[in-house]
């Protein structure tokens, strides 16, 4: 779990931690748009990994930094390739490879199961680097400033920002924290590593209580930090540092437009171009 990126911030001198936190988020909603709904071959994956690709090189962050965000969802991939593979909805024309009891496995099938395995690691690899160039009170006051027109129809904007904040500052903490109760409770000898899944399954309560009390502990220690610093929400609060889009900021996030350009033509083909058709 000390693996797990979502939630850090890797301070670095890079153009991309330069860039506006607001410019970051939406080019980030425009990019799970994407990763969602628009790619369909493996040429759009393809074009996916290269936004990827130069957000780290620009990033100036190693690539193993954001390779370990897919750890913590390697055993969804791997499911979710297997089910697909396995449960495959087969069409007329489709080529069948193995055939084997009630088993059927498609070429076309494992075309699918790998596209959606790319997709479930794009997805996460992606965010990451948002969180991994933007500390959380950048990322705070980005989402506020984004969420600013809610505020005409009285909805928290302030107070929904702050905790998810919050919420992304202490995922590293109660991974540490788990690491650490696990440790304690082998010292002790606690087995989590034999039995099978349900056996497994319970040998993590002694780990999930303790866990739960840590977790309360630290809301409570920042309830009374904040309040004694006298916090009272949005009213009357003032910012130490102004927002400003750079003309960085319009460079950035034209450039992944102009790759949301070439991911709908691959997907629709809107010119007739030949070459494409045969990438859909």
């Amino acid at each position: 779990m000390k693996d797990i990126s979502l939630g850090q911030f890797y301070p670095a001198r890079s153009p991309m931690h330069r860039l506006d936190p607001r410019t970051k988020i939406l080019m980030t909603v425009v990019y799970i748009v994407m990763a969602i709904g628009f790619t369909s071959s493996f040429v759009s994956f393809g074009v996916l990994a290269l936004i990827v690709l130069l957000g780290v090189l620009f990033s100036r962050i190693p690539i193993g930094k954001v390779l370990k965000s897919v750890r913590a969802i390697i055993f969804l991939v791997v499911f979710s390739f297997i089910f697909t593979l396995f449960f495959y909805s087969a069409k007329e024309n489709d080529t069948l490879l193995v055939h084997w009891w009630k088993i059927n496995i498609y070429l076309e099938g494992i075309y699918t199961a790998t596209k959606l395995m790319l997709r479930l690691f794009l997805l996460v690899m992606g965010p990451t680097l948002l969180t991994l160039t933007t500390t959380p009170v950048d990322l705070t006051d980005g989402l506020e400033s984004l969420l600013k027109p809610l505020k005409l129809i009285k909805f928290p904007v302030h107070e929904l920002t702050i905790i998810m904040s919050i919420a992304l500052r202490f995922i590293p903490s109660l991974s540490e924290e788990t690491e650490k109760i696990i440790n304690a409770q082998k010292a002790r000898g606690a087995d989590f590593d034999s039995g099978n899944i349900f056996k497994k399954a319970k040998a993590l309560l002694p780990v999930l209580i303790p866990l739960f009390v840590s977790a309360f502990r630290r809301a409570d220690e920042l309830a009374d930090a904040m309040d004694s610093r006298c916090y009272r929400g949005a009213k009357g609060r003032t910012k130490m540092k102004v927002l400003k889009l750079r003309f960085a900021d319009f460079v950035a996030f034209f450039l992944l437009l102009a790759f949301f350009f070439v991911i709908l033509l691959l997907k629709y083909n809107w010119f007739g171009i030949a070459f494409i058709e045969a990438f859909i």
